[in-house]
């Protein structure tokens, strides 16, 4: 059974999850990930989702502030055993409908080009491919994306 819960970064099931999320990225991206993994920090971070398959932690994400009327996801994680059964789409609605409760207009992300799942993820959820801000831009690996909130 999925439960999620809304936390924040202090969580202890979230440090192990984005733990693991780093194992994963350093895999997939190598050195280049140190380079990403400076923009990554989730200290004081108020607004943190954990999914539980029968209480065990199975999933993560959160966002921070971006911009007067946007957020930010970040650290958007499922552990692998549990990937394609909804958990990602789940932590990613909640954390939209948290946004939107606390006034948001929109929420952006950035990801890497080898993430096909999540990319799908993102599209099939309304998010649509920007122009690389802030930090990515110029960075051929990173993919940038918006979904405005209704």
């Amino acid at each position: 059974m999925l439960t999620l819960k809304r936390t924040n970064s202090s969580d202890k099931d979230f440090h192990k999850l984005i733990g693991q999320l780093d194992t994963y990225l350093f895999v997939q991206y190598g050195q280049l990930q140190s380079f990403y993994g400076q923009y990554n920090k989730v200290d004081n971070i108020p607004t943190a989702v954990i999914a539980y398959i029968e209480k065990e932690p199975a999933g993560c994400g959160c966002f921070k502030q971006f911009d007067e009327s946007a957020v930010e996801i970040k650290r958007m994680f499922v552990v692998n055993e549990h990937r394609g059964k909804g958990i990602g789409a789940a932590i990613l609605t909640e954390l939209e409908n948290w946004a939107a409760e606390l006034g948001q207009e929109a929420t952006v992300l950035e990801l890497g080009n080898n993430q096909p799942e999540a990319i799908r993820l993102y599209q099939k959820a309304g998010f649509r491919v920007i122009p690389n801000y802030g930090q990515y831009v110029g960075m051929e690996t990173s993919i940038c994306m918006k979904k405005e909130l209704q």
